[in-house]
């Protein structure tokens, strides 16, 4: 899984290696059993395991939580991440694994409704609450050497820090989450497979680009842009999804065939109902995390106002009085 960090900031512990090898065969072996589940016994799977098993997004999840806990563990305690980022990362991963690896996925497929919530969690929150953590530096040290080098790769970095170039990251954001809401893009990616698993691919990875850009809470520089432009960028991107939103509550019209086609979980709620609370969750949800993520912004403009004040009357009282021997 891609996530942001801050450029130019190399792990500054050892990696910690014991029990690497256990964990990556582990792994490769549960992996195995729920893809032979999943293509051959798929009735004796438990509702937490992946209804459609993917290597790729199997994979991602675990190896990047690996990660993260080994690039934990590498340092001292007073080098680690805090109690609440440590937090917000671990349940940023554990909802994107709801979402993506378990019955929750089927219940996606066939309910409008549902699968909105998908999407609010794959573009939204899990990738708000990830960036909220800042993993970045943590990851990194947690990361083999192989990988490590890929992830700092002069081109890497440069490939998203244009993709988050402030306009461009607002159009591809916004983008990206009403584009498969195209009801002609979103039947045709629910019938192919390929697709559905790229729809899914953007929507977290554009998700966490966005947040990262918006959530730096670092002063610039070396953070991308300026507290104020972030600001900006959580706000504009609200306002489109109230439109969007709000047009799929208010039409009439069934534009979600699909759902009528694949046989709805709860078939009794119609096709109406459905997606009317499905336009709802586009509308209120998003807009009310654009809402918190400016009002973060905000606080930490002030505090870093608050710092340089402070450090600005530190200098100042450091200043000699005039007329004072020295």
């Amino acid at each position: 899984m891609l996530i942001p960090y801050p450029v130019g900031t190399p792990p500054t512990a050892p990696l910690a290696i014991n029990k690497g090898y256990a964990v990556y065969a582990m792994l490769l072996l549960v992996g195995l059993v729920f893809w032979w589940l999943s293509t051959a016994r798929i009735t004796m799977l438990p509702f937490w395991a992946p209804w459609e098993f993917s290597w790729p997004e199997f994979l991602s999840l675990w190896l990047a939580t690996w990660w993260y806990y080994r690039g934990i563990v590498s340092v001292g305690r007073h080098e680690r991440p805090s109690f609440g980022r440590r937090i917000a990362f671990f349940v940023g991963m554990a909802l994107l694994y709801i979402v993506l690896q378990t019955r929750f996925e089927y219940f996606a497929q066939h309910q409008f409704f549902v699968n909105r919530i998908q999407h609010v969690v794959m573009h939204h929150l899990a990738p708000f609450l990830l960036v909220l953590a800042w993993p970045g530096a943590t990851l990194l040290r947690g990361m083999p050497m192989a990988v490590r080098r890929i992830s700092t790769h002069p081109i890497v970095v440069r490939i998203i820090d244009v993709l988050q170039l402030p306009v461009l990251a607002t159009i591809l954001f916004s983008g990206t989450f009403f584009f498969w809401l195209i009801p002609v893009v979103h039947f045709r990616a629910m019938i192919d497979p390929e697709i559905y698993a790229f729809m899914n691919w953007t929507m977290v990875v554009e998700g966490i680009l966005f947040w990262a850009l918006v959530m730096d809470p670092r002063p610039s520089p070396p953070a991308r842009t300026s507290f104020s432009v972030r600001a900006t960028l959580a706000v504009v991107v609200m306002f489109p999804q109230i439109v969007v939103g709000a047009i799929v509550t208010l039409d009439p019209r069934d534009l979600y065939t699909f759902y009528d086609l694949c046989g709805r979980i709860y078939p009794e709620l119609g096709a109406n109902y459905d997606q009317t609370v499905g336009g709802l969750i586009i509308w209120i949800p998003p807009a009310m995390m654009s809402v918190l993520a400016f009002m973060l912004v905000l606080r930490r403009l002030l505090n870093a106002q608050e710092t340089n004040n402070s450090d600005a009357r530190f200098r100042d009282d450091d200043r000699p009085v005039a007329g004072t021997a020295h």
